[in-house]
């Protein structure tokens, strides 16, 4: 076995057809501290067995090549046993369909050094949060409201989460749990083909851009979300965030960057 693999997963939760969430802890080591939002890598070698549903390799890595890719954590910052993982199947890729036949008790490769600037370090301390994600672009906010949150503060943080099917929407059970515990959480998911669902959805349908023009948030806090007192974070699908920088830099929000604070921040997934 490479020495490389030097971490076990300690869960597998199959969220739904080509989406799992993995907890995977090191083994004989210690994880570093790190902030919410930031990444770190997981690998496997190319002799790892796929998951039987994924398309066929046309040429398949050396079975000693240790395939790496960078992944968000989902675990909250102040967990020091685990490190949690919100993965999507990419079936024709190299690593995703290893990962998803993986078992607990598995080794993998688990990177010692974690980084990633898309972190609240750069918001002001009293600022409103808005969290838009798509897909498993949730898992660096897992990491945020899992450590960072404050329901006893007059600060309000909103989650917005589009998915194509109610299915896919991660960590469901958790927001609306945490939105019904704390009062100064929301939690708004919206689908973009609830004519696929097989239960009638009841929920928001559309996409996030309709969702922040409809009002939700303003709706829910009483007060319209402006730049003076919001900041607003993006991550996932490159359109998603293209559509909601447009709708936000219409309103005066401004993209934040090294040489200019603003109140739009950005991690594309793909």
């Amino acid at each position: 076995m490479p020495q490389e693999l030097n971490a076990l997963v300690t869960q597998r939760i199959e969220v739904a057809p080509g989406l799992i969430i993995l907890r995977i802890s090191p083994d004989g080591w210690q994880l570093p501290d790190f902030q919410s939002g930031q990444f770190t890598v997981l690998g496997l070698p190319g002799s790892a067995p796929r998951a039987t549903f994924s398309d066929p390799e046309p040429q398949p890595p050396a079975p000693d090549k240790l395939i790496r890719r960078a992944y968000s954590i989902a675990s909250s910052s102040r967990e020091k046993d685990y490190l949690e993982f919100y993965i999507t199947l990419v079936r024709s890729g190299e690593l995703t369909p290893r990962l998803f036949a993986l078992k607990v008790g598995d080794r993998v490769f688990l990177n010692s050094k974690i980084s990633g600037l898309f972190t609240l370090k750069d918001i002001p301390s009293g600022s409103d949060l808005i969290l838009v994600a798509t897909g498993t672009g949730l898992a660096p906010y897992m990491s945020m409201l899992r450590g960072e949150i404050d329901c006893n503060s007059v600060v309000r943080t909103a989650v917005l989460l589009g998915a194509y099917h109610s299915w896919d929407l991660g960590y469901r059970g958790e927001l609306i749990a945490m939105q019904r515990f704390c009062s100064t959480f929301d939690y708004f998911p919206v689908i973009s083909s609830p004519e696929e669902e097989v239960i009638p959805w009841s929920g928001h349908t559309g996409f996030l851009q309709d969702l922040w023009q409809d009002g939700v948030i303003e709706q829910a806090w009483e007060r319209k979300p402006m730049p003076e007192r919001t900041h607003v974070l993006l991550c996932g699908n490159p359109k998603m965030i293209e559509a909601m920088l447009e709708v936000l830099q219409g309103e005066g929000f401004v993209e934040h960057t090294r040489n200019q604070p603003g109140q739009i921040h950005l991690e594309k997934y793909w």
